[in-house]
């Protein structure tokens, strides 16, 4: 449900998600190969549809850099735009299935360090990335999170070419536009209430346009081109803007390639989706728990809309909902503003967008990208020990130099191994009698849970144990043993005969364990 109660501090948040939505929606398009209004189509759903559907409060759906690739070769593969947009549809009912058979949980058994440094990590590419454009060199799209661009160049390569083609008027604009975020948000924002409501991401946006007029007026070698502008399709008449929007062809739609692609698109959405839902309520300041399955139902929906008139697939994307919940928003009802923007701007004054520099969009998200990967995230999560801090850092490089979803995916991995390690530590407990009597007594307390790949530390402190000794084995507060455990105890009774070992397995108790099962029941 939609409330109007915190619409002081949705609406300018909506209107800051709104100005960085836009452009992403465009480079995210461009780079998928498809027509330039689709992205458009997939914000303007996404930002509606999805956001009246979703139980999450700071979630913004659009477009996703992350399927950008699948899309492309998608395309080309198919040959036809309007067969893509079927296989479209047929994820978005795939996602519905989903979220109704509620595989939303999936999200949850992703580790906090993993989290934590998917969202550093995406603040460090968001820097990496809007560097060149701050300076002017625009030869990448906007919304590109893979190190491997498609022109063949990588992140950094992109980052050096940007100082051979340096844009005096761009590096001004971005340079005043930080200087500005950085003063509103360290310094305005304490001094009084207003400047908590005008938000410094829509000053700049402001002055930008301003100082490039000024620019073309008085100044004209300062003046942007329109390749370092915002660039959305305008529409000379009605009946051509609604030529925009495409219809998709169902002709094809249970043939292999059509349903592979579905089945594909709908598990990346589902999984991107679930991580930023998972990372959006880390983020968020009032630590809500948004409904995962929800979620899917939305996604969708949305994706079966968008698809219906000629909207790429979207997901839920954590750059748009960090904007959101660094603007200071508090409701969905930012997401629906943006949304509603960007329909009402598309059809009425695109014209007014087009206005807008790449740079001034540059220093917003840079500043974006800081508070997502600030130094004291780093310092936390290294004072948290090793096992937090190696798969947050993994997490970090690894979507730096891969891409999001291959990123979270090396990190999980090191998260895994590090729970089988300390799995491996733990599995059992070893003490000695310090009054036993003449025979020394040692006892083996084992974990609640022992599984198989506990049995390699068990046998080791069993062979370690010295001869003529008494020696007591206790699972009898073990929920579960790996029969592969149990033969290792059974296989030890004959080693202790020959070490002249007293051995004694104190077992669970059958009675005991029926009654506690009955009051879990």
């Amino acid at each position: 449900m939609i409330s109007l109660k915190e619409i002081k501090h949705d609406l300018p948040a909506g209107i800051v998600v709104f100005l960085v939505a836009v452009p992403l929606c465009l480079g995210i398009a461009m780079a998928s190969g498809a027509p330039l209004f689709s992205g458009i189509i997939a914000g303007i759903v996404g930002g509606i549809v999805v956001t009246l559907i979703s139980g999450s409060q700071l979630g913004v759906s659009g477009p996703a850099a992350g399927l950008a690739v699948i899309v492309l070769q998608a395309i080309q593969g198919l040959g036809s735009y309007e067969v893509f947009l079927s296989a479209v549809v047929l994820a978005g009912a795939i996602q519905l299935a989903l979220g109704f058979l509620k595989a939303g949980s999936i999200g949850y058994y992703f580790p906090t360090a993993v989290i934590k440094g998917m969202l550093s990590g995406i603040g460090v590419i968001i820097i990496l990335k809007q560097i060149p454009h701050a300076f002017g060199y625009d030869s990448n799209y906007e919304g590109d999170v893979h190190y491997i661009q498609p022109d063949g160049g990588t992140t950094f390569s992109d980052l050096f070419k940007a100082f051979e083609y340096i844009t005096p008027g761009a590096i001004l604009i971005s340079a005043l536009s930080l200087v500005i975020l950085i003063f509103w948000d360290q310094v305005l924002t304490r001094k009084h209430k207003i400047f908590q409501l005008i938000q410094g991401p829509l000053v700049v946006v402001v002055l930008g346009i301003v100082l490039n007029i000024v620019f073309r007026d008085y100044f004209p070698q300062l003046a942007l081109a329109t390749s370092h502008l915002v660039e959305l399709p305008v529409a000379n008449s009605l009946s051509g803007f609604v030529q925009q929007f495409t219809l998709p062809d169902f002709s094809r739609v249970l043939t292999y390639d059509v349903l592979f692609l579905a089945g594909t698109i709908a598990i990346v959405a589902s999984l991107e989706t679930l991580l930023c839902l998972e990372a959006t309520d880390k983020l968020d300041p009032y630590k809500r728990i948004s409904p995962a399955n929800r979620e899917l139902v939305a996604q969708g929906v949305g994706n079966m809309v968008s698809g219906m008139i000629g909207g790429l697939p979207l997901t839920q994307v954590i750059v748009r909902s960090s904007a959101n919940i660094q603007s200071g928003g508090r409701t969905k009802l930012s997401a629906l503003i943006h949304g509603i923007l960007i329909l009402c701007c598309v059809v009425l004054v695109p014209q007014i967008l087009n206005m807008i520099p790449l740079s001034s969009l540059a220093a917003i998200l840079i500043v974006v990208g800081y508070k997502l990967a600030k130094p004291s995230l780093f310092r936390s999560m290294y004072r948290s020990g090793w096992n937090q801090f190696l798969p947050f850092l993994v997490t970090i490089v690894a979507i730096v130099f891969t891409d999001l979803l291959t990123g979270i995916g090396i990190g999980m991995a090191v998260a895994i191994i590090n729970i089988l390690r300390n799995n491996y530590k733990v599995s059992h407990y070893l003490y000695k009698d310090k009054e036993a009597g003449p025979r020394e007594k040692y006892y083996i307390l084992l974990a609640e849970e022992i599984s198989f790949l506990n049995k390699g530390n068990i046998m080791q402190t069993l062979r370690k144990l010295p001869e003529n000794v008494d020696l007591e084995i206790d699972f009898s507060s073990s929920a579960y043993v790996d029969p592969d455990v149990k033969e290792l105890i059974e296989d030890f009774k004959d080693t202790a005969k020959t070490k002249n070992i007293n051995l004694t397995i104190k077992e669970v108790d059958d009675t005991k364990a029926f009654k506690q099962e009955k009051i879990l029941l």
